[in-house]
């Protein structure tokens, strides 16, 4: 596939267009971030691992009848994508405390949830993400409510799904980020990745706070042996599927 010009240039991703304007590539990035990008690294190996990682969800996602942008990943670090316009919101889904959900609740970290909490964050780096309510959501005009509706629909399906995938893994889904985007037929399609980057992934066969953690969570707190974690995730994510 011949690749044209580079459309976008994120913090983990390079996605260029391609000679079919309904088709986009995305190139993952060794690059990480955290804290809005106050926290700049790299981890070896991220980039192949987060694709394959993804590639693999969003399939086993579309036999579930979740509708994706993947179309499939012609290296073990490139995503072919179908091309939508990114809803500038990230859906954030919890089942259990951590992160900033205690920071700004104080509750216990690791409390368990009584039901998955979908929260909305306008994603704009320049205001720092904020946390948003629906009405908010709705007069900045970021989505239709019926988008809304559809998204936090989607959102909990997803969850259901990922909590089983997960734990078949051995591992425990406490959060995840979502973005979302729409086709050129104004579909509601899942968009950008499910990784270690993006969900909160706890090691079921560890008790130890620190030697459970699977995600970028190594990486914010400096905990070590990040590319370990990610590479076992897909280890584990290969046995499954």
């Amino acid at each position: 596939m011949s690749v044209n010009s580079k459309l976008y240039e994120g913090k983990a991703k390079i996605l260029y267009a391609t000679e079919d304007p309904e088709i986009f590539l995305a190139d993952f990035k060794d690059d990480a971030t955290a804290f809005n990008a106050q926290k700049r690294g790299s981890i070896e190996n991220k980039g192949m691992i987060n694709c394959s990682i993804s590639s693999q969800v969003f399939q086993q996602l579309a036999k579930q009848g979740i509708k994706t942008h993947f179309i499939d990943s012609p290296a073990p670090n490139l995503m072919r994508v179908k091309a939508v316009k990114i809803i500038p919101v990230e859906v954030v889904v919890r089942n259990i405390a951590a992160g900033g959900l205690c920071k700004q609740t104080g509750l216990i970290p690791g409390t368990v949830l009584s039901k998955p909490l979908v929260e909305f964050y306008y994603k704009n780096d320049y205001l720092g993400d904020p946390l948003l309510t629906r009405d908010r959501l709705l007069l900045l005009e970021l989505a239709t409510p019926e988008q809304v509706d559809q998204i936090t629909h989607l959102a909990l399906e997803i969850n259901k799904f990922l909590q089983e995938f997960w734990e078949k893994c051995q591992i425990t889904l406490v959060d995840f980020k979502l973005e979302f985007g729409v086709d050129s037929q104004q579909q509601l399609l899942l968009a950008d990745e499910i990784s270690p980057d993006t969900c909160r992934l706890w090691d079921i066969t560890q008790t130890d706070p620190e030697n459970r953690i699977m995600d970028k969570d190594r990486f914010r707190r400096d905990l070590g042996n990040v590319e370990d974690a990610y590479q076992e995730v897909l280890q584990r994510v290969l046995k499954v599927v």
